[in-house]
């Protein structure tokens, strides 16, 4: 069928830099001659005192406009060798205190920058915090597989990437009772001959004796092993250079990572910081922080760790060959939407597909929209009707009907309803029924949320309130709002520091505050029988404690100060309050990236609820623009859904052109999507006329109506329908299967509405339609399409094969169609 033919194979000319060598250290090839300007980084340094060491980065500017980098290039010299030195690869080390500079030469262009080195004693208190800590990091040693995992590794436990700094100085100096240390021969202690493997150790070796980092070690022991020295300065932030950079095909570039602490000082601590790539396909980074870019076009991001910061080095790969600005100029603009994505694809040389068809949007949109395939008749009327707006008028059509309801009442399901073994069969019916009617409303959703966050009232009339029932202390409930409502995902930060990310443990229970003094009464819950009514309300008297501390936390939000709460306001209101500020950095991104992924197959942010420093959006500037258009229009989901519907950017082919054949990320096509279960299963009963049966359901009614995975469907099942049993949210499989494969071939059920007496089939097979008209009507139904010539003809072999009757060939027809890929994926 002409709309899955294979994919064109990629343009031979985006293999020019292939012969290009990639290994991880190789001497970039650069021809100084094309170099018009250079430019250092740091521009000038300043070096606490001796032996501390700094790195630079050296730029250039190509004369066509290109930057890249010449650090392994270019010569050093330093003025006064008596101040500091300077290595072949840029590395400046301090010697005496004083004032010099150092000058970069690469080709005709030179550069100088000043040294500064400060007057701090070579043995100058060595902090646990600052200089230790970040050693063990950087060894892995504090690592989830090793001292740092849940009970340690024989014996001697860490905290998860160090978050808790001063209880791991107590398990090193103290722990084992003190065995790990051995102050009076102080190379002999286990914290060095273990990591340099000179006794046996389960991690192999982890330091070299006589590096830098094996001499802080040393350092800190001679002097004593203490926690803090007197007036320490504290970490206040971490950058990268280049925070963000254009690559060609096979560049290199070496990272700096610099820490800046109270006192003013400026560390390098590159040696001491963990990188890793989100995308290894586009760019790659070893463990020095060295970048090498692939012959991939694309962006990634190099995610930087150092203690307990994270810093991003965003990589961009546009194709090799230019398209002139022109063309995306005369590129069709339906609203903001299509700017901001042609601006990112601008920048990475790719092109957006065509146009998708009329047949091809009327099934899009309503499938995505409402969960519902198009009939042959309203496809009819709409690829004959010729108003030039006409798919405009079908968005707003097919977002007033009332599929629409059931349709966003499911996938909000997935999100928070429960298990009704643990909460009852009752609790789950009246959540359900609860936001199906709110759907139906088109409640505002920060109504919406409201709603749900302030629930009060009886377990078994107002469905909300479920929530609550089913999660039961502060914590459990923190993780659920703060992933759905806000798209971070805290849960790690409820036992450690998270480790890619600011997100601490004080953050997460100061979060979980806000839901300490909601209280409950009735019978509660006792699994698996659980059917008795509870109430849930709000009194002022609860308290969250800090699990480490034992503080009592106050309500506090993420990125916020402490909430002023007047006394007796209930806390779940006040931080709905913050919430539904315009300026939350939150609130409506989260509800934006995920209703986007909805329509496009994957968010701006992936996953949707997992907004985070070293996960950043993939355009920025669009997900800004829809959470302000949607703040603009007081939380009007269908606005928003019909904003993206509008947009030609939604309406593109999924059909790639030469730029496009491998965008995954930056929405230049559509990308074709399986159905969900419970719309896959309406499919099917709307191609063959008959509907399903559901165990406790009236006759006729949809899939998309049900609302409690115990309704037996084998068919759902292993089209991803989620288990309710397991912790929502929910994520679904949206991946194909042999499991599914062999159900639509096999399915004794799928063959029973397909040969019903009722049926399409046997409707079709009555009449004394032409076999072209019959075919026409199935394609109709199943693609909303009319089939091409070619498929006509092999279709109409079906009824002219031996045996054959109108019948049996009308069922193969519907059941090869069933089968086709074209069927169960939206495209």
């Amino acid at each position: 069928m002409h709309h899955f033919n294979p994919l064109r194979r990629y343009v031979a000319g985006l293999t020019l830099a292939a012969s290009v060598a990639l290994a991880a250290h190789a001497e970039p090839v650069v021809d100084v001659s094309a170099i018009t300007s250079i430019r250092v980084l740091p521009d000038k340094l300043v070096l606490a005192g001796s032996e501390q060491e700094h790195r630079l980065l050296v730029t250039g500017r190509t004369d066509d406009g290109r930057e890249v980098d010449l650090t392994d290039v270019a010569r050093y010299s330093i003025g006064d060798s008596t101040i500091a030195r300077v290595g072949p690869q840029g590395i400046v080390r301090a010697v005496e205190f004083g004032t010099s500079s150092v000058t970069i030469v690469v080709g005709r262009h030179e550069a100088r920058i000043a040294v500064t080195v400060g007057d701090r004693p070579v043995d100058a208190p060595v902090s646990f915090r600052n200089d230790v800590m970040p050693v063990l990091s950087r060894a892995g040693c504090n690592s989830g597989g090793c001292h740092g995992k849940q009970g340690g590794q024989n014996g001697f436990q860490l905290s998860v990437f160090g978050f808790d700094p001063r209880s791991d100085h107590t398990a090193i100096v103290k722990g084992g009772r003190g065995r790990r240390i051995f102050l009076s021969a102080v190379a002999e202690s286990l914290l060095l001959r273990k990591p340099t493997a000179r006794v046996k150790h389960g991690g192999g070796q982890r330091l070299e004796t006589g590096t830098p980092n094996y001499r802080t070690l040393l350092r800190w022991l001679e002097q004593g092993a203490e926690y803090t020295p007197p007036e320490e300065p504290t970490l206040v932030e971490v950058t990268v250079l280049p925070a963000h950079r254009s690559y060609a095909f096979a560049d290199q570039q070496p990272l700096l990572v610099q820490a800046r602490y109270s006192d003013g000082s400026v560390r390098d601590v590159t040696g001491l910081t963990h990188f890793r790539s989100n995308d290894d396909e586009i760019a790659e980074v070893d463990e020095h922080g060295r970048i090498t870019v692939q012959n991939v076009a694309g962006e990634a991001v190099v995610i930087a760790r150092y203690v307990d910061q994270v810093v991003l080095s965003r990589v961009t790969v546009p194709l090799p060959e230019r398209i002139s600005a022109e063309r995306y100029a005369g590129l069709p603009r339906n609203n903001f939407i299509d700017g901001h994505v042609y601006a990112k694809l601008q920048t990475l040389g790719l092109l957006p597909s065509e146009r998708c068809t009329d047949g091809e949007f009327i099934r899009r949109a309503s499938l995505d929209a409402i969960g519902v395939l198009p009939t042959p008749e309203e496809t009819r009327a709409f690829l004959a009707d010729g108003d030039p707006d006409k798919r405009n008028k079908l968005i707003d059509r097919v977002l007033d009907r009332r599929a629409y309801a059931d349709h966003w009442a499911t996938k909000w399901g997935d999100l928070i309803r429960a298990n009704p073994v643990r909460i009852g069969t009752k609790s789950v019916f009246m959540l359900d029924q609860w936001l199906r009617a709110s759907f139906r409303r088109n409640t505002p959703y920060d109504q919406f949320v409201r709603d749900v966050l302030t629930a009060e009232g009886s377990t078994h009339r107002n469905g909300p309130t479920n929530l609550f029932r089913d999660r039961r202390t502060p914590a459990e409930i923190t993780t659920l709002v703060s992933q759905i409502f806000l798209g971070v995902r805290f849960e790690c930060a409820r036992c450690h520091h998270h480790p890619n990310e600011k997100w601490s443990q004080d953050d997460f229970y100061q979060l979980a505050a806000y839901f300490g003094e909601v209280k409950r009464k009735g019978r509660g819950i006792s699994p698996p029988i659980s059917e008795g009514e509870e109430f849930i309300y709000h009194a002022p008297g609860g308290t969250v404690t800090h699990p480490v501390s034992g503080a009592v936390m106050l309500p506090k939000p993420p990125d916020g100060a402490v909430a002023a709460i007047p006394a007796g306001y209930d806390p779940r209101a006040a931080l709905v309050d913050w919430m539904v500020q315009p300026g939350n950095p939150f609130f409506a991104r989260a509800i934006v990236n995920r209703i986007w992924a909805e329509f496009f197959g994957r968010g701006v942010v992936e996953p949707v609820d997992d907004f985070r420093a070293s996960n950043p959006p993939t355009n920025a500037p669009l997900l800004d623009a829809l959470a302000a258009d949607f703040i603009a229009h007081r939380f009007d989901l269908k606005h928003l859904m019909r904003t993206i519907m509008r947009s030609h950017v939604y309406q593109l082919s999924s059909l790639p052109n030469e730029t496009n054949v491998r965008d995954t990320r930056r929405y230049a096509r559509a990308y074709r999507r399986r159905l969900p279960a419970e719309v896959l299963a309406d499919a099917v009963s709307d191609v063959t006329g008959v509907p399903a049966r559901y165990q406790g359901m009236a006759p006729g009614t949809r899939a998309i109506a049900t609302w409690n995975h115990r309704l037996r469907s084998y068919f759902m099942d292993a089209f991803g329908r989620p288990n309710a049993s397991a912790d929502c949210p929910c994520d679904r499989d949206t991946q194909t299967s042999v499991v599914q494969a062999l159900h639509l071939m096999n399915s004794e059920d799928l063959q029973k509405q397909i040969a019903h007496k009722t049926g399409r089939a046997t409707r079709l097979a009555d009449t004394d339609r032409p076999t072209a008209a019959i075919i026409e009507e199935l394609y109709l139904a199943a693609f909303s399409r009319f089939p091409t010539a070619d498929e006509v003809k092999v279709a109409s072999a079906a009824y002219d094969a031996p045996e054959a009757t109108r019948q049996t060939a009308t069922e193969d027809i519907i059941w090869a169609l069933l089968n086709s890929a074209e069927f169960v994926f939206n495209h």
